[in-house]
């Protein structure tokens, strides 16, 4: 039989490599900064094109190159940070594996020029597609240039599966704050077709986390500061008011280190129990500083996932540290010693004067069992009191549908079994329509989501709008990351019916919103959660515009605890079962669930 086995030719065996340090612009963004800050510069400012598809480029002031260097670096495992395996635990370098320059020179056009502060002439190397062009001297600055062109452009597979520019943009920022963050002392600045979206002028590490994150996230910092033998913990996290419904501004750094740990990430917000709501995820930005001997990171080409020698003991200093920083700035809730803890407000319905809270005929000697009960059913109608049910009468009193449910129900559903029963509301956040055979229960939030997405959906598909211009113009400032997010997503916006304009670096001036926005709504609120849900919709499965409207969709929708008048809710089923898929949101969620009588029957049953 025929030897089969044969080495792969090293253009191959790098473009697989590729594949694992290369996974989208904005992988190369991260490792040439990276080999920026081992080089020891003071300066560096970064260049891309396209969402770095055509171009990116990496300049910085650092030590250089020699000419030999110059060409070594783009050979596989070349590196001088670290010389025997000892030194896999002594790192403190942000580079040392030697694949970065290798991988990306695999699958893009690479010109990289260099020069040390000792020599005269600089070196310039050129290679495409893991092939050596050319080697020459050139004329350029101290330090090193290097520039990324065509991404992808010899894997037509790889770049089909890149997203769209403001997908791939919002990734290269990502990683730009992540390593401007981890390195204040150093000026950054980053250009994206021709526009400046950071200027970061070298300083501590308040003053960048500001200038990263925006001057409101100014008065929110809470300093966390905290040392052992074994660990220091230093950074911020923010107050619980700026909390935000995504986990999006969450750093951590080991080492300087950007890395990625859920098991860190809950460290912290445990720390944050009872003083956020349901849903809602702390601000922090997190420094770790450890014995490298105590960690590994040569876990995954990446560098971003790290393992402890004792990841438990890591843990607990980390939560310790965050808590003590919330007590020490009286962000921790206080306690009332003269409430009393075990009884809250008696519902209404429990009340004497009700008529409904005279206990049951008991012995004296069951005073306890009498307390336990009050206790069941003081829990059992608890919140009904605060606007939780509609008022009786008007839930039971009947209704002449001339439209609706009636005439559009759900798909497969009779008709005829629609009873003319006027729909009502249950705790302020879902609707009962009563049927012949049992009652529809719509989720009004989700419904009205599903109604929306459908509607600017259309609007997008069809170039139509609707606006309704303000009286006075409002201004919002935005972080850089989030500018360069809605200055891509203005045209879409603006069919959607904002009227939204650029104004300054990172300014916009909303001069209209949509006229179907509920009334009340913060068009500035509205836009900064239309941002947060539109960074965080990632389904490969919807283009821009879905993404878009959904996100639109769920910012602009009513929420859980909004009263309802039968008119309201009568209109939101009529919609959505006008709707094409009426049954579930954009997100996925249910918008209506069916109970029939036979199965409510069924739950009686001794």
């Amino acid at each position: 039989m025929a030897d089969l086995i044969r080495l792969l030719p090293d253009a191959i065996a790098n473009q697989i490599a590729a594949g694992e340090v290369v996974q989208r612009p904005a992988s190369v963004v991260k490792e040439l900064l990276e080999n920026a800050i081992d080089a020891g510069a003071s300066d560096v400012k970064v260049i891309v094109k396209d969402a770095g598809k055509a171009l990116i480029q990496v300049i910085d002031n650092g030590c250089g190159m020699s000419e030999t260097d110059a060409r070594m670096c783009f050979e596989r495992h070349a590196t001088s940070k670290i010389r025997e395996a000892k030194d896999l635990f002594a790192i403190r370098t942000m580079g040392f594996r030697g694949e970065a320059m290798s991988s990306i020179g695999a699958v893009a056009q690479v010109e990289l020029r260099t020069r040390t502060r000792n020599e005269e002439i600089a070196t310039r190397v050129r290679v495409e597609g893991g092939h050596f062009k050319s080697q020459e001297p050139c004329q350029s600055q101290a330090g090193t240039h290097i520039s990324v062109k065509n991404l992808f452009y010899n894997v037509p597979a790889r770049r089909n599966f890149l997203k769209s520019n403001q997908a791939e943009m919002r990734h290269i920022i990502d990683e730009f704050q992540r390593v401007a963050v981890a390195n204040s002392d150093i000026a950054f600045s980053l250009h994206h077709n021709d526009i400046e979206i950071f200027h970061l002028m070298a300083g501590n590490l308040r003053q960048r986390v500001v200038a990263v994150f925006g001057q409101k996230s100014n008065k929110n910092l809470v300093p966390v500061e905290e040392e052992t033998d074994v660990v220091k913990v230093t950074g911020y996290v923010g107050k619980p008011e700026f909390a935000r419904k995504t986990r999006g501004d969450q750093l951590i750094f080991v080492n300087e280190r950007s890395i990625k740990s859920n098991y860190l990430n809950h460290a912290i917000t445990s720390a944050f129990d009872e003083l956020l709501a349901d849903g809602m995820y702390p601000f922090y930005v997190i420094f770790i500083d450890i014995d490298p001997s105590r960690i590994d990171i040569n876990v995954h080409p990446t560098k971003q996932e790290i393992k402890f020698d004792d990841e438990r003991l890591v843990y607990n200093y980390l939560k310790v540290a965050v808590k003590h920083a919330l007590g020490r700035f009286s962000v921790m809730p206080a306690i009332d010693f003269e409430q009393d803890v075990n009884f809250g407000k008696n519902p209404s319905h429990l009340r004497p004067e009700s008529g409904m809270g005279q206990p049951f005929s008991r012995p004296s000697g069951h005073g306890n069992d009498h307390r336990h009960s009050l206790q069941q059913w003081e829990q059992l109608y608890k919140g009904l009191d605060e606007g939780g049910m509609e008022d009786s009468a008007a839930q039971n009193r009947p209704m002449t549908l001339s439209s609706g449910v009636g005439t559009s129900s759900p798909a497969g559903s009779d008709p005829e079994e629609i009873v003319p029963v006027a729909p009502y509301q249950l705790h302020a956040a879902y609707i009962v329509s009563p049927i012949k055979s049992g009652f529809l229960l719509v989720d009004q939030q989700a419904a009205h989501e599903r109604i929306l997405y459908e509607r600017y959906l259309e609007m997008l598909r069809n170039q139509q709008r609707s606006i309704q211009q303000e009286l006075f113009p409002r201004k919002v400032e935005l972080s850089a990351g989030d500018s360069e997010v809605l200055r891509g997503l203005l045209p879409q916006m603006n069919m959607l019916g904002f009227d939204v304009q650029e104004f300054g670096a990172n300014g916009f001036v909303i001069h209209g919103v949509p006229s179907d926005l509920e009334p009340g709504q913060n068009e500035v609120a509205i836009i900064e959660q239309l941002l947060e849900q539109f960074r965080e919709n990632v389904s490969f499965d919807l283009n821009n515009d879905e993404r878009l409207a959904a996100a639109m969709a769920k910012s602009a929708s009513i929420r859980r605890g909004r009263k309802l008048d039968q008119m309201e809710m009568q209109e939101l089923i009529d919609k959505l079962f006008a709707c094409e898929m009426p049954f579930s949101s954009p997100s996925g969620r249910k918008c209506v669930v069916k109970f029939d009588l036979e199965e409510i029957d069924k739950r009686f049953l001794i």
